[in-house]
C-alpha cells in the first residue's frame, strides 16, 4: 500500500522558494520571538524575558498590528531565510528554524494539527507566561524578568 498524499510544501521547498503565504503559514503563533530580549554587553549572549513587545497579544500570541509592526516598533526583527539561519535567539521550537535545518514540523504545529490551539496546548506558546508589556516595565528593571523557558522545548511538545 502506498501513500498518495501530497508532499507538504515545507518538505519540497527551501525557505527561499516559499511563497509569501507559505512563509507566513510556517509561523506557529507561539509568540516567543515577540518577547523582549537583552544582550549581555560583555559576552554577546542573548537573554529572553517574560516581557512582551508592546504589540504582542498575550492571549492569541500574535502581533496586534502585524502589517504595520515595523513602523510602530522600528527594531522589530522581520524574519528572512538568511535571518532564520543566523539569528541565535530563535527558539528551538521555531518552525522556520526546523525547516531550515531539514527537520519536519512538530505535531502541535497548526499546519500539522489543523488548529492553532495545539501550539498553546503543547505549552509552546507564550500564553499565560507573559507577565508584563514592555510599556509597563522600566528598561533598567528588565533583567529581573530574564527567563530560560523560551530557549527550551516544553515537555508537552516533545
Amino acid at each position: 500500500m502506498t501513500d498518495d498524499s501530497p508532499v507538504p510544501f515545507w518538505k519540497q521547498k527551501s525557505l527561499e522558494e516559499l511563497t509569501k503565504s507559505e512563509w507566513e503559514s510556517l509561523c506557529d503563533g507561539c509568540g516567543r520571538c515577540c518577547l523582549v530580549k537583552l544582550e549581555d554587553e560583555d559576552t554577546g549572549d542573548i537573554h529572553s524575558t517574560s516581557v512582551g513587545c508592546k504589540l504582542l497579544d498575550g492571549q492569541t500570541c500574535r502581533c496586534a498590528d502585524y502589517v504595520r509592526r515595523k513602523r510602530r516598533v522600528p527594531d522589530c526583527v522581520k524574519l528572512t531565510p538568511e535571518g532564520v539561519r543566523t539569528i541565535k535567539w530563535l527558539p528551538p521550537t521555531c518552525a522556520y528554524k526546523l525547516v531550515a535545518d531539514g527537520e519536519d514540523l512538530k505535531w502541535w504545529h497548526p499546519l500539522i494539527s489543523g488548529t492553532p490551539e495545539t501550539v498553546h496546548k503543547a505549552g509552546v506558546s507564550v500564553r499565560g507566561k507573559v507577565v508584563a508589556n514592555e510599556m509597563d516595565v522600566e528598561v533598567e528593571d528588565l533583567p529581573e524578568f530574564i527567563v530560560a523557558w523560551p530557549n527550551k522545548v516544553p515537555k508537552g511538545a516533545r
